[in-house]
């Protein structure tokens, strides 16, 4: 048995929590029912409706249609417009305004910009201009005008949103935030999605997450400009905004290390690995153990124990169930079990028990406690609400650890899927609701079944594959049947498919 880290202590895990949307329920309430007492003085509209300003919307649609969009298949171009901007994980839709209903706590806001994607010389040619958020409670969507081959379809609900998946934090100027809101794929939607006239994703695809920035309106009579509006009006200005209004003020709740007492962890390894393992090619299954689950963007791993420390801001977990990967006749067999997770500062490590078969040998490796992802992690992230500690969308990178543990799929630094997760810290603690175990498409891939359509515009988009894939193809049986010097030809073009 090979070592890369020095093993951990395995805990005793806890027997699990329930599943609520509660907790983030109220944290969203109460965020922004701070606006609701001075909102009262204004009688020229109703006293339950704020207006919102310099609202901005960060979405980047589906980093693999991206991809796919301008890579060597497509050959096409994006084309931003009318406010729109690019950024590091997409492009941010500005100047947006509406308004906040306290009765129903939704959000009816609209943005400037639009982004244009075409390819393949033209017959691929989609806009999404005019995007607006409407959000209701936990549930909301992402509206947009959709020009598909010039035809305009207005008021497209084009993307399902869930508030419950979000962190919610504040901006400048009192701007309510929320990151990383999960975003799937609606019915419309895939009907607008489409390219020569067949939809490119199905209905419940996961797409890229959203992040929604509004700022109540300080020249609103109805909000009084001095005060802050991420405190409590009732409470004493000169107090600390960051101490839950729920709790003693004179208890500081990071001071003391807290006992983790339940958890769940989501992760999916990697999308498109997943899509490849399940695929024509690889023909293989994904096989869950020890409690895992599945769900409709990768699995959910449960029974989390460890320890919290908010003030030295450290945390050390690990949870239940593995997950393991078989394909090509059982040449590609690779498992993850026993993950945790281990955060210092704002670095954090994804660990876990790696198994990988060598494709060449054959031979079989098990790596007890690999750092097998790294992600960094949002500074004073670690405070945890009603005894919950939440964090989600985190993007994880391969460790030179990882990349030899995953037999040589990816190289160090490859992105690999971004990682959630939520612990309880008090027996009476709820773990807060996400996607439903059971929710993919039965396979072992998330975000339901991928592309559809002919061999131009439709699977491609799922990997960013074409006319290489036959040649993979060909390297697969040479894997079976020409020996070692084949395969090494074909882990190079793997490496580039998936």
């Amino acid at each position: 048995m090979t070592s890369l880290m020095t093993n951990r202590t395995k805990r005793a895990r806890a027997a699990r929590g329930g599943a609520t949307l509660l907790t983030v329920a109220c944290a969203t309430v109460l965020g922004v029912t701070a606006f609701a007492g001075p909102a009262v003085a204004d009688d020229t509209r109703p006293a339950q409706v704020i207006d919102l300003v310099d609202g901005t919307l960060d979405w980047g649609v589906k980093e693999s249609f991206r991809r796919y969009i301008t890579g060597p298949i497509a050959g096409g171009s994006i084309d931003l417009a009318d406010g729109a901007e690019s950024t590091d994980t997409g492009f941010r839709f500005t100047g947006g305004t509406g308004s906040y209903d306290l009765s129903t706590h939704g959000v009816d806001t609209a943005f400037d910009g639009s982004v244009h994607f075409t390819g393949h010389h033209g017959e691929l040619d989609l806009k999404l201009a005019d995007l607006k958020v409407v959000t209701e409670g936990t549930t909301g969507a992402i509206v947009a005008d959709v020009t598909v081959a010039g035809e305009t379809t207005e008021d497209v609900e084009f993307a399902a949103l869930d508030l419950s998946g979000a962190t919610r934090g504040s901006g400048e100027d009192g701007a309510m935030v929320f990151t990383d809101i999960p975003a799937t794929l609606t019915a419309d939607g895939a009907t607008a999605f489409e390219y020569n006239g067949t939809p490119m994703y199905a209905e419940g695809t996961e797409l890229d997450p959203a992040t929604l920035s509004v700022t109540p309106d300080s020249t609103d009579p109805g909000t009084d400009p001095g005060t802050d509006p991420g405190t409590d009006p009732g409470t004493d200005p000169g107090t600390d905004p960051g101490t839950d209004p729920g709790t003693d003020p004179g208890t500081d709740p990071g001071e003391v290390p807290g006992t983790v007492v339940d958890g769940q962890l989501d992760w999916g390894v990697k999308e498109s690995f997943r899509n490849y393992v399940t695929g024509p090619i690889a023909g293989g299954d994904v096989e869950l153990s020890g409690g895992a689950t599945e769900l409709v963007d990768g699995y959910r791993f449960p029974d989390g124990s460890g320890q919290l420390d908010a003030e030295a801001e450290t945390l050390d977990t690990s949870f239940a169930g593995g997950v393991r990967f078989t394909g090509h006749d059982g040449a590609l067999d690779l498992q993850f079990s026993d993950f945790g997770v281990q955060i210092n500062g704002t670095e954090g490590e994804l660990i876990a028990d790696v198994s990988s078969k060598d494709r060449e040998t054959g031979e079989v490796s098990e790596y007890d406690d690999v750092a097998i992802a790294e992600f960094e992690v949002p500074a004073d992230a670690l405070n945890p609400e009603d005894d919950v500690l939440t964090l989600d969308g985190l993007p994880t990178t391969l460790t030179a650890d990882g990349a030899l543990a995953f037999a040589g799929f990816y190289e160090e630094g490859d992105e690999l899927d971004p990682v959630n997760f939520s612990l309880a810290l008090s027996d009476d603690a709820q773990l807060p609701g996400g996607n439903s175990p059971g929710g993919g498409d039965g396979n072992g891939s998330g975000g339901g079944p991928g592309p559809q359509g002919g061999a131009s515009g439709g699977a491609l988009a799922a990997t960013g594959a074409g006319e290489g894939q036959f040649a993979l193809i060909a390297g697969a049986g040479a894997l079976l049947l020409t020996g070692a010097a084949a395969v090494r030809v074909s882990r190079n073009r793997l490496r580039h498919q998936i």
